[in-house]
């Protein structure tokens, strides 16, 4: 008999491994949104790090920690529960296709992009309000009051800003990192490693490998949707996506869709080891007490 796991367990899992990375998820953002003085190059992702804690402090590198949890709990929650849902739904047909399952990592996704819209605003908005003039900042002390000064200050419209790319962006990545981890794991699954002569088992050197390539495949498909999505939600103007695409080509090139793929890497790659070992270790934990219940 199958297990039937919590549906928020997902969310615990990527709200744990969001606490450890969030500096460098804050470091991706203010990199995205920072624009180079003509013929100069853009910021590096150590120089954005480092004068964040010279001139802030080190706490100020864990500033919107609270909208991270916030969001984790909401995009993350959904878009790994409802895939979870499906997958299993699909194995009680028989052994679900890549297509399948690739399919059904997209639909989760998009529904974890609408159900985590709000939360992803006000991240963003409060990881890269320090490098903002002081009359463009939103000054939210934490996520709870920010999303009710976003509600009664912005409404439904404000609430779903950016929503369009926000969704676009969560189908690619639950697709290319929910999806690729699952393709990942089962294809090293009892493969042996010639330089190591060492065979994967389900173990924890088969989730670290499985989802560090995923989260190097996931971050490549999803940046030019991230840099989009962190500059709509950044700007206090009514430009459409159209329009901010446009301008950012003629100003930067296409090179532009890749900014910050370094640091997006290095928060997204042990984002997405941590996020699936603790997944992992959290569904054994629920293995072990249903065992003990039953």
């Amino acid at each position: 008999m199958t297990t039937v796991y919590p549906f928020w367990l997902g969310g615990v899992a990527a709200s744990m491994a969001a606490s450890c990375t969030h500096p460098l998820d804050l470091t991706k953002v203010r990199m995205q949104t920072i624009k180079a003085a003509a013929g100069t190059k853009p910021p590096s992702m150590f120089f954005v790090l480092r004068k964040s804690i010279v001139s802030q402090g080190f706490r100020s590198i864990y500033t919107g920690l609270t909208a991270s949890l916030l969001r984790q709990m909401s995009y993350s929650l959904v878009r790994i529960g409802a895939y979870e849902e499906m997958k299993r739904r699909l194995s009680q047909k028989g052994k679900p296709s890549s297509i399948q399952l690739l399919a059904a990592a997209c639909l989760a996704g998009g529904l974890g992009g609408i159900a985590g819209n709000p939360a992803d605003i006000l991240l963003v908005r409060m990881t890269s309000d320090v490098i903002k003039p002081q009359e463009h900042r939103f000054n939210y002390s934490n996520a709870l009051s920010g999303l009710a000064n976003l509600a009664q200050q912005e409404g439904f419209k404000g609430m779903a800003r950016g929503l369009g790319t926000n969704v676009t962006r969560a189908m690619l990545m639950n697709a290319s990192q929910v999806g690729s981890y699952d393709l990942f794991k089962s294809s090293l699954l009892n493969k042996t490693i010639p330089v190591l002569d060492y065979q994967l088992h389900d173990s924890l050197a088969l989730h670290t490998l499985a989802s560090l390539l995923a989260g190097t495949f996931a971050t490549t498909v999803c940046s030019p949707a991230d840099v989009l999505r962190t500059r709509v939600m950044t700007s206090t103007s009514k430009d459409s996506v159209l329009h901010i695409l446009k301008t950012s080509l003629q100003k930067e090139g296409p090179k532009f869709l890749f900014k910050g793929w370094t640091p997006a890497f290095i928060r997204l790659g042990p984002n997405t080891v941590l996020l699936f070992v603790f997944f992992e270790q959290l569904k054994k934990g629920w293995n072990a007490i249903a065992i003990e219940t039953a």
